[in-house]
């Protein structure tokens, strides 16, 4: 089980672990963003600060309809006491949990101010 919270701007948050190719684990906390399909997206400075591996780049539809080209990266997560190989989608803003990381999995979020999020393996 994974547990977060919502914060003040009332997104559901929760903690990410990467593992980068030197072995040093980079934690982070990340939006759930429902409407993001693929598995991470990182702010361009945070994939370059432990010089991910690129691994190329891939088009994505936004949701007003827009194609846009997004480079793409490599590192391991830990996850649910699991580690395997995401991609990583290098994009503005801030850090994103998309839908392909959370297949598999039930979320729950009390959506109150500071509420839970909760995020466990579908039994």
């Amino acid at each position: 089980m994974i547990q977060g919270s919502i914060n003040a701007f009332r997104e559901a948050v929760l903690p990410l672990q990467l593992r980068t190719p030197d072995g040093r684990v980079v934690d982070l906390d990340a939006v759930i963003d429902t409407g993001f399909s693929d598995y991470v997206a990182l702010p361009p400075a945070v994939v370059s600060s432990p010089q991910l591996p690129y691994y190329g780049t891939a088009d994505f539809e936004l949701g007003n309809g827009d194609l846009v080209t997004f480079r793409v990266y490599t590192a391991a997560a830990l996850w649910d006491g699991l580690e395997f190989e995401i991609p990583i989608l290098a994009s503005d803003g801030g850090a994103l949990i998309g839908m392909r990381m959370l297949y598999g999995y039930q979320l729950f979020v009390d959506v109150v101010d500071g509420g839970d999020v909760i995020v466990q393996r579908r039994s």
